[in-house]
C-alpha cells in the first residue's frame, strides 16, 4: 500500500506560487491571443494578409488555455495536499 504523507508549507507556499503565475499568465496569454486573433479578423475583412496573425493568434490563445489549466492541478495540489 501507498503511504499518503502531508504536505509541509514549502511543497503548500510551492503550487500556491506556481498556481498563481500559471493562472495570471494564462489569463494575460488568452487576453492577448483573442486580441491577435481579433486583429487577424479585422485584416481579413479588409483584404490584408491574415493568415500569419490568424495562427500567431490561436497559438496565443491556446497556450493561454494550457497555462490555465496547469493553474488548476497546482492550485488542486495544494488544497489536496499532494
Amino acid at each position: 500500500m501507498t503511504e499518503q504523507t502531508e504536505m509541509t508549507t514549502a511543497e503548500a507556499r510551492s503550487h500556491r506560487l506556481r498556481w498563481l503565475v500559471f493562472s495570471i499568465g494564462g489569463l494575460i496569454l488568452i487576453g492577448a491571443g483573442v486580441s491577435i486573433t481579433g486583429e487577424a479578423i479585422i485584416r481579413k475583412g479588409a483584404g490584408a494578409p491574415w493568415f500569419l496573425f490568424g495562427t500567431l493568434g490561436l497559438v496565443v490563445l491556446n497556450s493561454g488555455v494550457s497555462f490555465v489549466g496547469q493553474g488548476v492541478i497546482h492550485r488542486v495540489r495544494e488544497r489536496v495536499g499532494r
